[in-house]
């Protein structure tokens, strides 16, 4: 074989050369571009495709964005993302076109535990459910229907969560096919009816995103395409399979789920039911991880002290995310594109939208799957046929009707087919019953013997009519007092929140009464007692105003009634009096303004409750009450201030009878009451009675910062400063000297409603430990 010299090579490399030259120029020329042109847009196709898998994990999965944020500054281009839960949340925004800042500054911008939690704005709620949380602060409701009772799937429906996807996913349809936005992208879910993993890739983006973190007994499942979904971390929580499924060849799977609690950290069924889906979950991740090979990049941020719910910490989440790409960044970096070429891949996934800024409604489809019609949905509506669509103006008409608490969820979708742009509305009324049950504890002690104990049940059937007409009940049972109220409400005119409300109500109370001519002590002990029922009937005609409250005037009839019993003068034998009784007809007008941000421990906001009712029967038996009472509620930070005034007086044809043991009421009247936690804190429940009252306190809440203090979750500290006193005569009012009370307690919301715990003290040596459950104001 003979061998090539180097003079014989000579024109075959010329030859060679010359050939590639022209063979380079061919593009060049056939797309009319100059020898200065940017790179092509289509990525080298010797580059591999990167696919990125995101994990669930909630509030942890803010390090996610922190990742996003370094993959770009490492100029490492992504070909498909597939996610869950909350990896399914960012990595959809992400692939719709949100680059790693942008959606940084958006979650800035809301406050995400509110919004993933469905906290509502309580002031801008209607004043029939403020009214019930006031009452009812468990929270608890229980549906009845088809003679079974049943809770809700979740404690969360994630209205306001879908709400906000809907709006910053605004610029796609929601029948688009997923691989057509600018990455491709594919989430999560679970078929809660079979087990199965269920690969969301098409239809809307905000439904697939909110399906994909549907916790189960959290967040409520949601139907998508017929079927019933939860949360897609059940069967896989990194869906490192799902991204191989859609083409790519290298995958960097961020992990962040979280650890398994110490045994002796498992305190409450709470804590035990979350380290057994802690379990579950992985053991998928760790039959998705088998499958990343050596080529793939695995993340897992650092991430102890952040949990599922720590929403406030989310740029700790980022920072994190931040230095898991660091860590990892000697083998990021040979997945880096040059700054030209991640120039061209940028300008070519960049987000053009499928919906015009312009985009006109052509139809409008309501449905409705129970008692409340179609026309009640439109009717909220501020948009119609013919309108531009705008996703943040529609989500504001959506906020609306799901806050009248008739709808389970409410949502929209704009759907594109042959040029026609439907909007369709599903507004799908509660699925755990059309009558609704509510529940309240109360209960007051200081461990002397003395104290009150009461259970409070609220029933609503809304909707018997077509019209709008609610029955409400209301019954209270305790240990010294017993009530029921039912009523009707029929609203008047739909668009302006007026009703007509019948109602009839019973009360019955015991009172002990205390000689207040001695020194009131803690050892004071109750000389008589009066047991007094109070039946009336009337109808009110409610207003609104606004979204501040209402005015209810209206007619009535009262009857009532008061029994006394001697202690103080038979040895201790109770020796019962004739019965008093007073009756007559009366006008009422009551008037409620509630703008605090909470019932329980308001941060921000005021309240007012002032009824006044007069009789107009005979001059000689008439009698008159009114009464007022408001909180107002301002902080900075961790303190917080609540000014708390009570004023009162009964009017009537009789004057108060000290002949009565000490018995401040005027006749049958019951007058009115102070002492009790937060009520005078240091005296007895009740101790002081007149016909006429006076009380102001002054309450400083610390917020401990602590999520869990003994089952109390976001508990304080508080102290309170208290003055007040009742008369008999209404000639003494406002004279003499005040009682006065300080207090020191530790209170927050617990799995049966507020609790408190505390020592108050007085002048003269009076003094109280209680223990309080339920709403104090």
């Amino acid at each position: 074989m003979a061998f090539l010299t180097a003079s014989s090579l000579r024109p075959c490399v010329r030859r060679l050369a010359a050939w590639l030259l022209v063979l380079s120029c061919l593009p060049r020329l056939a797309h009319g571009q100059s020898a200065a042109s940017p790179p092509s847009a289509q990525d080298d196709v010797r580059r591999p495709r990167i696919g990125l898998v995101l994990s669930g994990g909630g509030a942890r999965g803010y390090a996610h964005i922190g990742v996003l944020k370094m993959l770009e500054r490492l100029r490492v281009p992504i070909d498909a993302i597939a996610g869950t839960s909350m990896g399914a949340v960012v990595g959809g925004l992400y692939a719709s076109g949100l680059h790693a800042d942008a959606l940084e500054q958006r979650l800035s911008q809301v406050n995400l535990s509110d919004i993933a939690f469905d906290r509502k704005e309580r002031a801008k709620l209607p004043q029939s459910l403020r009214e019930d949380d006031f009452q009812y602060p468990i929270g608890l409701s229980a549906g009845y229907a088809n003679g079974e009772f049943k809770l809700p799937a979740g404690l969360v429906q994630g209205n306001r969560l879908l709400a906000l996807l809907k709006i910053w996913t605004a610029q796609w349809p929601d029948n688009i096919d997923f691989a057509h936005l600018p990455i491709p992208f594919r989430a999560m879910a679970t078929d809660l009816a079979t087990g199965d993993g269920v690969v969301l890739d098409h239809g809307s983006l905000a439904l697939a995103m909110r399906a994909s973190m549907a916790v189960p007994g959290l967040f409520a499942p949601i139907e998508v395409d017929g079927r019933t979904l939860v949360d897609g971390g059940l069967v896989s929580n990194l869906p490192v399979q799902l991204a191989r499924d859609m083409g790519v060849d290298i995958v960097i799977a961020v992990n962040i789920g979280s650890d398994l609690q110490r045994p002796d950290a498992l305190a409450s069924p709470a804590a035990v039911t979350e380290q057994m889906i802690t379990i579950l979950v992985g053991q998928n991740v760790r039959a998705q991880k088998a499958l990343l090979h050596r080529s793939d990049v695995l993340l897992e941020p650092r991430l102890t002290d952040l949990s599922f719910t720590d929403f406030a910490k989310g740029p700790q989440g980022v920072h994190a995310g931040e230095e898991a790409v660091v860590d990892a960044q000697a083998r990021l970096a040979a997945l880096s594109l040059s700054p030209q070429a991640y120039a061209a891949y940028r300008e070519a996934h960049r987000p053009q939208g499928r919906l015009a800024g312009g985009t006109r409604i052509d139809a409008i489809e309501v449905t409705t799957n129970g008692r409340v019609p179609v026309a009640r949905v439109r009717q909220l509506l501020s948009v119609h046929e013919g309108d531009v669509y705008d996703a943040e103006r529609l989500n504001r008409d959506l906020s609306a009707l799901s806050t009248t608490g008739d709808f389970e969820s409410v949502t929209q979708q704009l759907v594109e087919h042959d040029g026609v742009h439907t909007l369709r509305i599903d507004a799908r009324e509660k699925s755990w019953g059309n009558q609704f049950f509510l529940f309240g504890l109360g209960m007051s002690t200081n461990f002397d013997g003395r104290g009150a104990f009461n259970v409070n049940l609220g029933h609503r059937f809304p909707w018997l009519t077509q019209s709008g007409l609610e029955w409400r009940n209301d019954i209270v049972l305790g240990s010294n007092r017993a009530s029921l109220h039912t009523e009707l409400r029929q609203p008047l005119w739909q668009s302006m929140g007026y009703y007509v409300a019948p109602y009839a109500e019973y009360a019955r109370r015991r009172s002990d009464i205390y000689i207040d001519d001695l020194p009131p002590t803690k050892d004071t002990k109750a000389s008589n007692n009066v047991t007094t029922e109070t039946a009336r009937a009337g109808v009110d005609v409610g207003m609104p105003l606004g979204r501040k409250g209402e005015v209810r005037l209206g007619v009535n009839y009262v009857r009532k009634s008061a029994t006394f019993n001697y202690l103080a003068l038979t040895g201790g034998v109770p020796v019962s009096q004739p019965t008093l009784r007073a009756q007559q007809p009366a006008v009422r007008a009551l008037l409620t303004l509630d703008q605090l941000d909470d019932p329980l421990f308001p941060r921000s906001g005021y309240y007012l409750l002032a009824n006044v009712e007069g009789g107009f029967g005979s001059v000689d038996k008439r009698f008159n009450t009114a009464q007022a009472k408001g909180l107002w509620a301002a902080s900075a930070g961790r303190h917080t201030f609540n000014v708390a005034l009570e004023g009162a007086g009964q009017f009537g044809a009789n004057s108060p009878s000290k002949a009565n043991g000490g018995y401040g009421g005027d006749g049958a009247n019951e007058g009115f009451f102070l002492g009790g936690f937060q009520h005078l804190s240091a005296y007895a429940q009740d101790q002081f009675n007149g016909s006429y009252l006076l009380y102001g306190r002054l309450t400083y809440l610390y917020d401990l910062h602590i999520t869990d203090l003994l089952g109390l979750r976001v508990p304080v500290f508080g102290v309170s400063a208290e003055a007040g006193n009742v008369w008999q005569l209404r000639d003494n009012f406002g004279r003499g000297a005040y009682l006065k009370s300080g207090s020191l307690f530790v209170g927050g919301n617990s799995p049966i409603g507020p609790l408190y715990f505390g020592f108050a003290a007085a002048p003269q040596g009076v003094w109280n430990v209680y223990l309080q459950l339920g709403r104090v104001f």
